[in-house]
Formats: structure tokens, sequence, C-alpha cells
């Protein structure tokens, strides 16, 4: 993402902006939803005759924000992103926020979590970001797609306290996990413990996830029935703490393997460290 110029910035006072197509939402139809759960917070904007404006900050993952057209070649090319005064604002200085590429399949445009935060900055300051671009439906006319700061500071607030229960985890993060273990220990570590603590929290908040896999590993040092029966001491020790953290027993599958299936070659030291390992699934429905 890059960041505009000042001349990019007063191309938007040329003649020729002064007849761009414009969207933006009346204050009377400026209404800020908010759809929240332990997963993730969306705040967004119909504007009307374009398409959907949504900041969403998922559990686990920065804030993001897109503008979705209603359909996909509105816009092409890159897009400028000023935050400028609104109408009830007289004399409000305008600020860059940032130059974003339209994503050429969908006509999409994301921002990064940097960009997004201004955003809301500036419409917590009552002011219009506003995205301008020079072709609307590849035509020669330049459009702009206002997003309306009227009635955003309650819907604010509300988006703060979702915030506040967000998990601190997403399902992407803790479905697949490799807790690593020290030559011939089977014993937690702290570390560990504190990675089972976050993907117990998840499983009980997830109602969708209705399986746990427990897969217990060891490098090949040594003989090969102590070596399985390390990966089995490994593995039983996982479930048990998951158990502890008040996950049900019964969603539980706790396998051992020994030496059998490596991740890598165990012909280094850093190999074999990668090798003894429980690996830990998880199954939604």
């Amino acid at each position: 993402m890059k960041y505009p110029s000042m001349a990019l910035l007063l191309l938007l006072l040329l003649p020729g902006w002064a007849q761009a197509v414009v969207f933006r939402a009346s204050i009377d139809q400026s209404v800020w939803e908010m759809e929240t759960s332990r997963f993730f917070c969306r705040l967004s904007q119909s504007v009307p005759a374009f398409g959907r404006a949504v900041f969403e900050h998922e559990a686990g993952e920065p804030l993001r924000f897109r503008l979705q057209p209603t359909q996909t070649f509105q816009l092409s090319g890159s897009a400028m992103l000023v935050a400028q005064a609104s109408p009830w604002q007289p004399g409000e200085a305008p600020f860059n926020i940032a130059e974003v590429e339209v994503d050429q399949q969908s006509g999409v445009l994301e921002l990064d979590s940097e960009a997004a935060s201004q955003m809301l900055v500036a419409l917590h300051r009552g002011m219009t970001p506003t995205f301008s671009s020079e072709r609307w439906y590849q035509s020669d006319e330049p459009v702009q797609i206002g997003i309306s700061a009227a009635n955003f500071k309650s819907a604010y607030d509300d988006y703060l306290g979702c915030l506040d229960t967000l998990l601190p985890v997403n399902y992407r993060q803790v479905a697949r996990t490799a807790l690593l273990f020290p030559s011939a220990a089977w014993q937690l570590s702290d570390a560990t413990r504190e990675r089972l603590d976050l993907i117990a929290l998840y499983i009980k908040t997830d109602d969708s996830v209705h399986s746990v896999y427990v897969d217990g590993h060891s490098d090949n040092y040594g003989r090969r029935l102590l070596n399985r029966d390390l990966s089995k001491r490994r593995a039983e020790e996982v479930t048990r703490y998951l158990v502890s953290q008040g996950v049900s027993e019964d969603m539980i599958t706790t396998r051992y393997h020994g030496e059998r299936y490596p991740v890598v070659p165990n012909n280094t030291a850093e190999n074999r460290a990668r090798n003894r390992r429980v690996a830990i699934r998880l199954e939604r429905e």
C-alpha cells in the first residue's frame, strides 16, 4: 500500500474532480451496523447505490477494512483515500491516509491495519474518509466514495466493547499445533501450558469443534520401544492437561506413534528437535 503525495491530494481540487460521480450516505441514510461475537467484531455502513464499507477485526488478527462494491467493475486501477471535512466541518483540513490498488478480480478495495486505524480516527473526528479514483466503470468520469461519520460514535463505543470480548486466537491459529519436547522428556513446559490454555479456551468457546486429535511422536534416538513409550507419555500428558482445563475427554482421541512419522529426516540435532512433538488437530462440524 502506498501513501499519497501532496500532488495527488491536489488532484481533488482540480475542476474535473468537482464533477465527479459521488457516492455517500446522507445524514439520514448513515447507519452503522455492528455484528459481534467472540470470534470477530464487524462494523459496517451501506454506501447507497455503491456497496458496503466494512471494518472487521477477527480474533487473533489485526484490524482490516474493505470497500465492497455491489457490482464488480465499478472501480479499477488505484484509488486515493483522503479524510475530508464533513459538511458540518467548514474549514477542517483534509489529511492523506493511503493510496490503494483495486483488486482486479473482485473490484474490492482492502486496507491494512494502519490505514484502517487512520480511517477510524478520521471518523471519530467527524470527518469523511473518501476514496477517489479517476475512472468509474472504466469510463473517463472520476468517482468519489465517501464513508459518512454521522451516527458513528455510538457504534464505535459498541465496537470497542466487542473488542474487549474477542478471543485471543482464531480457528486457523489453533487448528493445527505442534508442541515440541526436549530429548527424553514428556513434562510440559510453561510455554507449552500457555499454548494449551489458548487451545482449550478456543475449544470451549467454539461449539462447532467436535473432535480433538492428540498425536505423540519422538525422534529416532535410542530404542524404538522406548521411543514409542515416550511418545505415549507426551500425548497423554497433553490430553491430561486439556481435560484439566475443561475440555471434554469424550472429544479427545489420543494416539502415539514413536519415531514412525518424522516431519523431517532425523539426520541433525535441529531436525530431531522438530520430530519430538505432540501434534494437536481440531476438527469442526
